[in-house]
């Protein structure tokens, strides 16, 4: 029982110590993700709370951090789904407000521009 007991152990532990890592070119897509994001005259809410999108952009790049050090993300979508698109904590969506526009869930707003990025070559950038 004991050597069964330690075999599981030794695989679970070996399972999470080679969880995949966020590739280079996954990595520029965020990053350009946040930077449009960064760039754009629009507002995110949060917990109900407007914020700039500078602001936005350091939260989900602290969001990002600790799903990196898990190893819990391999690609662009995965970050907007995991991290970008609601609070892991209320599980309330978060918004996106640019302008006098209605506001819009970010996991839309973000897959619009991953789209964009993707179509006009400006995520490998």
């Amino acid at each position: 029982m004991k050597r069964l007991l330690l075999f599981l152990l030794t695989a679970i532990f070996a399972a999470t110590g080679h969880a995949a890592s966020l590739s280079p070119a996954a990595r520029a897509e965020i990053d350009a993700l946040l930077s449009r994001l960064e760039a754009s005259s629009c507002t995110f809410n949060r917990h109900g709370t407007w914020y700039p999108a500078t602001e936005a952009k350091t939260q989900l790049l602290r969001k990002l951090k600790y799903l990196e050090d898990k190893g819990a993300m391999r690609s662009a979508e995965e970050f907007i789904e995991l991290a970008a698109s609601s609070s892991s904590t209320t599980g309330k969506p978060y918004l996106v407000k640019c302008g006098r526009g209605p506001a819009v869930e970010s996991a839309a707003w973000l897959q619009a521009q991953l789209q964009l990025m993707r179509s006009s070559g400006s995520a490998r950038r």
